[in-house]
């Protein structure tokens, strides 16, 4: 125990170094259009649900001790090292002192360190995430207030996010007594009373802070209804003055993304968010046309899902016709711009190739969670006490990026920057254990097989594309 400890400071010594040097090439923070829409909501104090309010608010604080996007690049830089400190420390007095070196690794991956130098939703939350998770992983002796601080972590992180429910969960069920998840109905009692506050966060933040709504919810319902129009060949969105919708609609819809139907792309669709958000919302039937649409048409609806879930995921497709990664922030009225520096130069150019390899892939980590949850399907360490994390990780970032298939309309990497960090830290602590790999061979097989197939279809749809 003792020689495991001893390495524990120079631990916190590189997490520190690779956290100065992620705010030296950084500093302030890029903003992105999102970014500016958010702090414009910070600095007024007014609030509506486009962005995560709890965000807005929390940043509107920061401004007390500095403005501008610093603070909040800060909070997710120490969020994040955080976690990642306590996660690598936890698996160094478990005796995984390579485990401990790949979770140092994974979490100063270039796409990560990008990530974290842009002020986002995903970043605040993938960071809050993964303190909560290097605190379960905390020795048992010390678990009553680290237990207390990551259920209130991840109760926040579940405002962040309208999808962070199957990311949050479970890392939350880890967290309950052992007994709590000792049979299947006990288990299944757990994840009921846990779903709760996860459900609640959200809405309940979002009251509190009085957001106005904007009709966020209309993205999705409209970008699956010109999906389905595209697939079907037919119009399903609510009547318009338009001529020849469908035409119109075929022109306007992207597997990619469903910007053209917002109104701040360069050429926004003639049926889009302001011709239709009206009768969407009338007597609420945004829902009751979405529901038709895909009853009337369930196949239309699967083939734009498995289409945009292919890009969104960069599984069979071309990178350069994705979006990349924010390298600099937009234009705003505030001034705030990173400065040029060697720093931010040679991380940006070395994420931005390696965006283009299977470490920029969600595909490839989604089938790597799926992997680990086959080789080690349960929460619970097999005859101990304490919750596996590395299972709780591997299923939150499963869960987490399966609720894009249903729910996504845009195409970005940062919406897995959870699942590829839960997935980096997952694989570091869970297969280099020789009792992970000691289950029948059909397991093994399941687990790895997917992983090389992804692999070499991603490969392969680049190399003929």
């Amino acid at each position: 125990m003792r020689s495991a400890i001893r390495p524990v400071p120079r631990v916190a010594l590189l997490i520190t170094l690779a956290t100065l040097v992620e705010l030296a090439a950084f500093w302030p923070g890029i903003m992105t259009w999102d970014a500016i829409r958010q702090y414009g909501q910070a600095v007024s104090g007014r609030y509506d649900d486009w962005h995560p309010p709890a965000m807005n608010w929390l940043w509107h604080q920061l401004r007390h001790g500095a403005a501008g996007p610093a603070p909040m690049l800060v909070l997710q830089a120490i969020l994040y090292a955080s976690g990642t400190g306590l996660l690598a420390v936890a698996a160094l007095r478990r005796g995984q002192r390579w485990g401990s070196i790949a979770i140092l690794a994974f979490a100063a991956s270039p796409i990560a360190l990008v990530l974290l130098g842009t002020i986002l939703k995903d970043s605040l939350f993938a960071g809050t995430l993964l303190l909560a998770a290097g605190l379960i992983a905390v020795p048992s002796e010390h678990h009553r207030r680290p237990k207390f601080a990551a259920i209130i972590l991840l109760i926040a992180a579940a405002t962040l996010r309208f999808n962070a429910v199957p990311a949050c969960l479970p890392l939350l069920v880890a967290l309950t007594p052992p007994a709590w998840r000792r049979s299947p109905a006990r288990f299944t009692a757990t994840v009921v009373l846990a779903v709760v506050p996860l459900l609640l966060a959200l809405p309940l933040a979002n009251a509190a802070l009085r957001a106005q709504r904007s009709g966020v919810e209309l993205s999705l319902v409209i970008y699956d209804l010109g999906g389905i129009g595209r697939f079907a060949n037919a119009n399903v969105f609510p009547p318009t003055e338009v001529a020849n919708p469908v035409a119109v609609n075929r022109a306007c819809y992207s597997p990619v993304s469903w910007d053209r139907y917002a109104w701040w792309g360069e050429e926004p669709c003639a049926i889009g968010f302001e011709t239709v958000q009206a009768p969407l919302r009338a007597h609420h039937a945004a829902y009751r046309w979405w529901f038709a649409a895909i009853v009337a048409h369930p196949l239309a609806y699967l083939d734009h899902r498995l289409a945009h879930f292919d890009r969104n995921t960069r599984f069979l497709v071309r990178d350069g016709d994705l979006p990349g990664l924010s390298l600099a922030s937009d234009p705003n009225r505030w001034g705030y711009a990173v400065a040029p520096n060697a720093l931010n130069r040679g991380i940006t150019t070395v994420a931005t190739m390696a965006l283009a390899t299977p470490l920029g892939w969600p595909a490839c980590w989604i089938a790597l969670a799926f992997g680990l949850v086959v080789l080690r399907p349960t929460i619970s360490q097999p005859g101990g006490k304490d919750a596996d994390v590395a299972s709780a990780l591997a299923w939150s970032a499963l869960l987490y990026a399966l609720s894009y298939l249903p729910l996504s309309v845009a195409s970005e990497v940062r919406y897995h920057f959870w699942t590829i960090t839960a997935t980096g830290a997952a694989a570091a602590l869970m297969l280099g254990q020789r009792e992970v790999w000691a289950v029948p061979r059909w397991r093994r097989v399941l687990a790895v097989g997917p992983v090389a197939a992804i692999l070499l279809g991603s490969i392969a749809a680049r190399v003929m594309g």
